[in-house]
């Protein structure tokens, strides 16, 4: 009967292993939605809200976001120089890291764009964007974070299954993969000058990566987002491209971007204030998420950037000159 119990007792532990470190970010390449999904036309606002500021109640001009299992969001809080975490149904944040004035020492961030969480690190890894490094910040001891990239200006960053982290160099035009404990990478996108062709990105912005190791960018300078294959020496437009406007088969300065399963790609359409849906293959994509104007009523967004989906497929937008997050549930 002992023995029976701890062989029972070892098997949940394997489980309760390999569930931890398999789990990838919510932002990779785990998101599984309906292809006929739709949202509520108004969002809720799980963050922020409450004019810009610096208070535990506030966010100001907010940008990259991260939405762990139990809807916990980690926020680059960007002119605060932090990154605040708001617990599900919180009506304040708490400051997880940075929040010391905008430096360049350990325990500082300096306009930090982005934010992703390693799970298996149990640690936040965060674009300290005009510090020009990437850092990895203990969830448990968040005083002070570790410099794992530097001379870089990342924008946007996310890790795959494998644990590789993948981080937009602004600056560069190009996109690299980084194994733990690499510092200099590898490019996977762009990496041949500022341009417009194919083999080339223009202010690239955010980046995700697919279940094939397929990478996405967005493009503010394109009005576009492309899809570099895994090995590839130039991308496909996936999405806009058709230069900037507020036509269906176009984007103004995308942000945050996210693909689904059936390789349908979400992007924040920045300067056309929605939230756009472009299904494989599409020649044009649909609205989902504001697109009624600039303006701060809940069916309305004001230069939307960050984007993400929870597990049960809810869509979460960083509102940006509103101040604020905002969920739209899932129908």
């Amino acid at each position: 009967m002992k023995d029976s119990f701890q062989c029972h007792r070892y098997l949940f532990l394997l489980f309760d292993i390999f569930s931890f470190i398999s789990v990838p970010p919510l932002r990779a390449s785990s998101i599984d939605i309906r292809s006929n999904a739709e949202w509520a036309p108004n969002g809720i606002t799980v963050a922020g809200g409450n004019e810009y500021g610096n208070g535990i109640h506030q966010l100001n001009y907010p940008k990259g976001l991260y939405v762990d299992d139990d809807q916990t969001i980690y926020v680059a809080d960007v002119h605060n120089d932090r990154i605040v975490e708001w617990k599900s149904g919180a009506t304040n944040g708490q400051i997880v890291a940075g929040g010391n004035k905008g430096e360049d020492g350990a325990n500082q961030l300096r306009f930090p764009f982005d934010v992703i969480v390693n799970k298996e690190r149990d640690s936040l890894i965060i674009c300290d964007t005009l510090n020009n490094r990437v850092v990895r910040w203990p969830r448990q001891d968040d005083t002070r974070g570790e410099t794992i990239i530097s001379n870089i200006r990342p924008i946007g960053l996310t890790m795959d299954e494998n644990g590789f982290v993948y981080v937009v160099d602004e600056e560069k035009n190009e996109v690299r993969r980084y194994r733990v404990g690499d510092t200099k990478g590898t490019v996977v996108a762009g990496g041949n000058g500022k341009g417009d062709r194919f083999d080339q990105l223009s202010h690239p912005q955010y980046v995700f990566v697919d279940r094939n190791h397929s990478v996405y960018v967005s493009e503010f300078e394109n009005h576009r987002v492309v899809k570099w294959k895994k090995g590839a020496k130039q991308g496909i437009v996936v999405a806009g491209g058709q230069g900037p406007g507020n036509g269906l088969t176009q984007l103004n300065e995308p942000r945050g971007i996210v693909v689904d399963q059936l390789g349908t790609v979400y992007v924040a359409d920045c300067h056309n204030h929605r939230i756009m849906r472009w299904p494989k293959g599409a020649t044009q994509g649909s609205i989902i998420a504001g697109g009624n104007g600039q303006g701060k009523k809940s069916n309305q967004l004001y230069h939307p950037w960050g984007l993400s989906f929870d597990r049960h497929g809810n869509l979460y937008v960083t509102d940006h000159d509103n101040h604020r997050v905002q969920k739209f549930n899932i129908k």
